[in-house]
């Protein structure tokens, strides 16, 4: 396409998230808590899964579109058997420059962190919401230590999987006194502590605006200990707010989805495990893209209908939400179904 794609909003797209799977080995109860996910939760049956052919296919058509980012989601990917086939094949997309994966690390041997990286992977970001043990394995609610995540997080590092970035969901009364442990463990390493305010994502995480902690406390918090600088973002549409460390001991990130929307920059559309495309991590529905490769449709077919989703985009819930100062009354898809 001649000129770039954008929205209603002129936001371009060139992010896309792809889900690899909805199940996962944690139980996180902002996410899957055990009571709506227990022992006998349905999950999607294997044939129902975009196979790694028909992703190929759609990173393809979307490089066309303007996406030059793609990211591995899930539920956690790392289930997905093969994922290094797959990041393999995609490395071979043209007009695709960066291929990350967002894991919980449990399943980050080294072996697999070496594949990974041989077969195109750049870099990874792990989900880690307590470096103090006991808070780390009652909030997984599957009782992992976090040595073990620790160490896929060195796994990943010797891959050479960087920069490696580190996200933290902030509950208050739940985590929050983990925050100056968290980002002092990783000062001075080359890693980067993301600190995200809890978000109502789904239905399932019985969010009250009361448990966020707002980033600017956050900063608050660090600085106190460890003087912080504010740092310029590297692109349009970044979604952390960037700080360093005065003493040049590393940098830190903010992501402020309730109390300071990026809705205005967002240039991100997610794709299901199953084949529905989302425009907004917030969305009550999604778009059937998978029936549409499977009955047969042409490429260029499948670019005017993807061409058209977007460019009809006007979602910017985080803001709306924000006005507000409360969730909006919709129904809204599990953020394991859809990816973080």
């Amino acid at each position: 396409m001649t000129k770039p794609l954008t929205d209603r909003m002129d936001r371009p797209l060139r992010d896309l998230r792809i889900s690899l799977t909805d199940r996962c080995n944690f139980r996180c109860s902002y996410c899957m808590p055990k009571a709506l996910f227990g022992a006998n939760h349905a999950f999607m049956p294997r044939a129902e899964l975009l196979s790694f052919e028909e992703i190929t296919r759609l990173a393809r058509i979307f490089s066309t579109l303007g996406v030059r980012k793609l990211r591995l989601t899930g539920g956690e990917p790392l289930i997905r058997r093969d994922i290094d086939a797959l990041v393999g094949m995609l490395a071979e997309v043209p007009g695709i420059e960066d291929i990350s994966l967002t894991t919980n690390a449990s399943l980050l041997t080294r072996e697999k962190a070496r594949a990974l990286k041989a077969a195109g992977l750049n870099r990874i970001t792990v989900s880690l919401d307590g470096i103090d043990d006991p808070t780390f394995r009652a909030m997984n609610d599957v009782n992992f230590p976090v040595a073990r995540v620790l160490e896929g997080i060195d796994h990943a590092e010797q891959a050479g999987l960087a920069p490696i970035k580190i996200n933290m969901v902030v509950q208050r009364g739940v985590n929050d006194h983990d925050i100056v442990a968290m980002a002092g463990h990783f000062r001075g390493s080359p890693h980067i502590v993301r600190f995200i305010e809890y978000m109502d994502v789904g239905n399932s995480n019985g969010w009250r605006l009361d448990q966020v902690v707002p980033s600017a406390e956050v900063v608050e918090r660090i600085h106190e200990q460890w003087p912080l600088e504010a740092v310029e973002p590297n692109y349009r549409g970044e979604v952390a707010e960037r700080y360093r460390y005065a003493d040049g001991s590393g940098e830190i990130g903010m992501i402020s989805s309730v109390t300071q929307p990026f809705c205005g920059d967002c240039s991100r559309a997610r794709l299901s495990a199953e084949g529905k495309l989302f425009t907004c991590l917030f969305a009550s529905s999604g778009h059937e893209v998978r029936d549409r490769l499977r009955a047969g449709e042409s490429d260029e077919a499948l670019q005017q209908y993807l061409a058209g989703i977007w460019s009809r985009r006007a979602d910017r819930y985080s803001e709306l939400r924000t006005h507000d100062t409360k969730p909006i009354d919709s129904r809204k898809i599990e953020m394991s179904y859809i990816g973080g």
